[in-house]
């Protein structure tokens, strides 16, 4: 049986994970621009491309198996245009389905819907010792997985679960010798080797850091991002010590505490500027994510945002977005709030003289 992989650049760190394991099975997921002559067409697939390749899996004359995000989130959607949609993760249950396809036992595949059998439930989690991120095809050094913050505009704990799970140091260690700059990916880089993934364990992060091969490490910037309330003077100085980053990168998402606490964030916003002045005494460089058009934020709070964002984009960075309602979140179903004008035309300001970056309404700046 013929099965290859739908290349998105999108999903090229999934691809990496995903090639590696179904190896381990023995499926060599090769890389196609396209549906061809292969027997079966993986692809995986977040919430804002889905619509991009709807036609294409529709249209395709392969067996069509969709993962990702938007699959794990809205199945029944999925199903309307693919054979199959992998709903959570994807390292044993796509191999799974796989030999069921292979041979001709295509039903009560735990983490699969289909039009033909509904949906059955997962079975596991993945120990993700088990699976390298990468082996031919590289991708990020992925740390740990799941959640336990509930966001609610996220999708992480969703996907993945609200219980961290890490990868372990000798594993990491490893593959890091593959590389000559490391860079990892984690919902919260500060959070690695947690027992709850609710505060730092500062001792565990300093001997994987300490462990690490002689090679410039990347630590706490996109796509290892931290949460504003583990940036400690313990945590930023493992930065400054190991890493060659010369920035934290971090989520404010709002600079009003009704906001925050209406999204279930976690923080305050006084976190918030704790943050960033360990930031500025250790020399690091803050770059800070916000979100405008949360469904009840008012006038006030957007003033609020735009009043903190005028104040760290003087000696930090600013990543502005939109809110994008997202299946499977609690603000799935809610309708941005419309940005207030003069707020826009401020972050426009802002923008062009490059103390912030991202997107708003129909702007961009990058």
């Amino acid at each position: 049986m013929k099965a290859v992989w739908r290349y998105i650049h999108a999903s090229r760190n999934t691809y990496a994970c995903l090639y590696t394991a179904c190896l381990k099975y023995g499926y060599k997921l090769e890389p196609v621009d396209r549906p061809s002559d292969e027997d079966v067409i993986c692809y995986s697939l977040n919430s804002l491309n889905f619509e991009t390749f709807r036609e294409e899996i529709k249209s395709a004359e392969s067996i069509t198996i969709v993962g990702g995000p938007h699959a794990s989130a809205c199945w029944k959607e999925v199903i309307k245009s693919a054979d199959y949609a992998v709903v959570g993760e994807g390292e044993r249950t796509l191999p799974r389905l796989l030999d069921a396809i292979e041979n001709n036992k295509p039903k009560n595949i735990p983490g699969v819907a289909s039009t033909a059998g509904g949906f059955m439930e997962i079975d596991h989690s993945v120990y993700l010792n088990s699976f390298p991120c990468f082996s031919r095809m590289k991708g990020y050094i992925e740390l740990s997985r799941g959640c336990p913050f509930n966001c609610g505009y996220c999708q992480t704990p969703r996907l993945f679960g609200h219980k961290m799970r890490h990868r372990s140091r000798e594993a990491i260690v490893e593959m890091a010798k593959k590389y000559r700059d490391t860079r990892f990916v984690t919902p919260n880089a500060f959070a690695y080797g947690s027992s709850d993934g609710k505060k730092p364990d500062v001792e565990k992060l300093e001997r994987l850091l300490s462990s690490m091969p002689d090679n410039n490490i990347y630590l706490g910037t996109f796509p290892s991002e931290v949460r504003p309330d583990f940036v400690s003077t313990e945590t930023a100085e493992l930065i400054v010590k190991y890493c060659s980053n010369k920035n934290i990168h971090f989520g404010a998402q709002s600079a009003s505490d009704s906001v925050l606490k209406q999204i279930h964030r976690g923080h305050t916003v006084s976190d918030v500027w704790n943050a960033l002045e360990i930031c500025r005494s250790l020399e690091l460089t803050p770059v800070v994510d916000v979100i405008f058009g949360f469904p009840y934020e008012t006038d006030e709070d957007e003033e609020l945002t735009l009043s903190f964002i005028k104040d760290v984009s003087r000696f930090g960075k600013i990543h502005a977005h939109y809110l994008t309602p997202l299946p499977g979140t609690s603000l799935a179903k809610v309708k941005p709030r419309e940005i207030i004008a003069d707020v826009s035309k401020e972050l426009g300001k802002l923008a062009l003289s490059g103390k912030v970056t991202g997107y708003w309404e129909n702007k961009v700046f990058e």
